[in-house]
């Protein structure tokens, strides 16, 4: 075969030479054209006419060059060598005679191909291009700069590194056939914090200083952790507007740890262990596989089911539940997505008591949710939601990781018990006309066998109740907001009407930046409020803890100003005013009379920095802290001077590819 070609090209040579002496220009031209039309004939005779049905091996293939010169090595320009080129493809496609353009490489890192040709070209007008998504692009380079890093430039060729650009890594063109994608997610979270918050001395067993005679030492501590994620998701779907087809999804996080305080018995209940506590901890996060079930309508609705541990945001603040864990999942959606909806069964893990991720130990306790959107409900731009929930948490025993005792609440009667609670709850966010709005309203019911504070079976009755207004004002937007948790009034009338969460994660009134949501609050061997709460619980733990229904509960009233200084920097300010709604489970749990309701003023003002306008690098820090009112200095009042107030700051660094 190779000596038939190199005879044909020989000849070809040849003849063009006689052409030169014997036909004088303009001649030349066009016997030229002639000739390779007749040789063009010659070897399709000779090996076999291509057809678009049946391409013609490449091993078969003749490609007649008209040119006198030798023939180059590659079409592509010079600026476009070394640019990401698709494996399986060739350019020119050696089963073509017809391919005599110039090759334009794709934008981005694209990766190779798996899509093989299929047809083959029998036309000059046109190529057949098998892989619709690595289609080439002219090189331009707009200011005329040379891509300098940093600037925005459209039409930009990437690498395997660069997350910034288009990228067969996260997703932005397939590995396998043209609907199979692979999105690689590697995510480093860092988090400093210095903190304040009261902390026992206990004085009974040993303490930091010597005759130290107060119960509350000194508040100071400083904590960092530090999370490494690397997710592997892979997909089956076409555009960004159709769900997928099947997806499966695994991220494993390794977590270090480290808290420093000041005094003993903190990091441990042994006072050997000291005043420094340092962990490592590894999970499987995430694990789960998505299908689609059935497509719905022609517009893309669908229903899927999802099982495997996986995260879930309950309503839009995340007031009831938000965690990841194990579980199943149906959700879809109808009139054209206007409708969305969920159905979901948890059986949840046990959480690491330092890192806070998923173990593979049974939590004994299970959440049915199920809720319904309405887009555009009654206004364009608001939405709307109902939900149920229902938490069933059994009776256990547990110590956690640093030997405290967590289920159930060290206080009162010890015993375990079960707590079943329903949830009834309406919930809507968006905006009507120019003003925001964001609001819920849940009441919840249930039983608790034997709750250890009031140390007899409780008939669950509780409510809350939530409304943020925010109007926007070119790079401002101005906040008010309101929070309300009913609070128990008689721990020993067998009915708790102290309003608890699931597991809260909450985005309101100042969210991680302020002070009460992002602080635990310890009071004796519970927490006065757990970290990412607003609800003061009672309860050992929001993680490894059970319900708590007879509560003091809380009122909130908040008002906030946020702003885009730059598209890269954003200022986040509050203030917030809180109190208890009563205050007998408190004068309960510390066996005195008469404390106060105020909590005090809460204020608070963070930066949020994304340096390259995208998720890759985000730089997060805040100040906060606690103005006490009265009812906080009667619960932690010393015996001598007052008490003092609270701070906390915190630098957050996120770097993810």
């Amino acid at each position: 075969m190779a000596d038939i070609i190199v005879t044909v090209r020989s000849a070809q040579q040849l003849s063009l030479q006689i052409c030169r002496v014997v036909f004088k220009l303009p001649y030349y031209a066009v016997s030229k054209a002639i000739l390779t039309f007749c040789l063009s004939s010659l070897a399709s005779n000779a090996y076999g006419q291509v057809s678009p049905a049946e391409p013609a091996p490449s091993s078969q293939a003749v490609r007649v060059s008209i040119r006198d010169e030798p023939e180059p090595k590659s079409l592509a320009p010079p600026e476009l060598e070394g640019r990401s080129l698709p494996a399986a493809a060739s350019y020119p496609p050696e089963s073509s005679p017809f391919q005599l353009s110039a090759f334009q490489a794709p934008l981005g890192y694209t990766g190779p191909t798996s899509v093989l040709p299929t047809e083959g070209q029998n036309t000059s007008h046109f190529i057949p291009i098998e892989d619709r998504w690595r289609v080439g692009s002219p090189a331009w380079d707009r200011y005329g700069k040379g891509h300098p890093v940093g600037d925005d430039y459209p039409f930009v060729q990437g690498a395997w590194y660069d997350p910034y650009n288009q990228n067969v890594l996260k997703g932005d063109y397939p590995i396998a056939g043209q609907d199979i994608f692979l999105k690689l997610q590697l995510r480093q979270l860092n988090l400093f914090e210095q903190r304040q918050t009261p902390i026992p001395t206990t004085p009974f067993e040993a303490s930091q200083n010597p005759a130290q005679n107060e119960f509350f030492g000194d508040p100071n501590q400083f904590f960092f952790t530090q999370n490494n994620s690397v997710a592997f998701d892979l997909f089956q779907g076409d555009a960004a507007f159709k769900p997928v087809d099947w997806r499966f999804r695994m991220n494993f996080i390794f977590n270090q740890n480290y808290l420093n305080v000041q005094e003993l018995a903190v990091v441990s209940p042994d006072v050997r262990d000291g005043k420094n506590r340092h962990r490592t901890d590894w999970a499987l996060e995430e694990w789960f596989y998505e299908t689609k079930i059935a497509d719905m309508s022609p517009n893309y609705d669908f229903l899927s089911i999802r099982a495997g541990s996986q995260p879930f945001t309950s309503d839009f603040r995340g007031f009831i539940f938000s965690d990841t864990n194990r579980g199943v999942r149906v959700f879809g959606n109808r009139l054209s997505n206007q409708d969305q909806y969920n159905v979901l069964w948890f059986d949840q893990n046990e959480k690491d008591t330092n890192s806070l991720l998923n173990t593979f130990d049974d939590r004994h306790q299970n959440t049915v949710i199920a809720n319904y959107y309405r887009n555009d409900f009654i206004f364009p731009g608001y939405n709307a939601q109902l939900s149920f929930h229902y938490n069933r948490d059994k009776a256990s025993t547990k110590f956690d990781n640093n030997r405290f005792l967590v289920r159930p609440d060290p206080v009162g009667v010890f015993a375990p018990h079960q707590v079943d609670s329903y949830y009834l709850g309406w919930s809507g966010n968006g905006h009507i006309n120019r003003y925001n709005i964001s609001h819920a309203m849940y009441y919840v019911t249930g039983v608790d066998e034997l709750n250890p504070l009031a140390g007899s079976r409780q008939d669950i009755s509780a409510f809350m109740g939530a409304l943020e207004l925010s109007y926007d004002r070119d790079w401002a937007r101005f906040r008010c907001s309101y929070f309300y948790a009913s609070g128990d009034s008689d721990p020993n009338d067998s009915k708790a009407t102290g309003f608890d969460a699931i597991f809260d994660n909450p985005n309101f009134a100042g969210g991680e930046f302020s002070y009460w949501n992002r602080q635990q609050i310890r009071l004796f061997n519970v927490n006065l409020v757990n970290r990412q709460s607003l609800v003061p619980n009672l309860r050992s733990s929001k993680f490894q803890g059970q319900t708590n229904f007879v509560n003091p509960g809380i009122q909130l009233l908040n008002t906030g100003f946020d702003a885009d200084l730059t598209p890269k920097l954003k200022m986040i300010n509050n203030a917030n005013y809180l109190w208890f709604n009563q205050t007998a489970s408190l004068e309960t749990l510390v066996f005195q009379g008469n404390i106060r309701n105020e909590i005090g003023l809460d204020l608070s003002s963070g930066f949020e920095y994304r340096p390259l306008l995208n998720n890759n690098v985000i730089l997060v820090g805040g100040l906060s802290g606690l103005i006490v009112g009265n009812g906080f200095r009667d619960l932690y009042q010393p015996l001598e001077g007052n008490v003092n107030d609270l701070a906390a700051g915190f630098f957050e660094a996120s770097f993810e590819y």
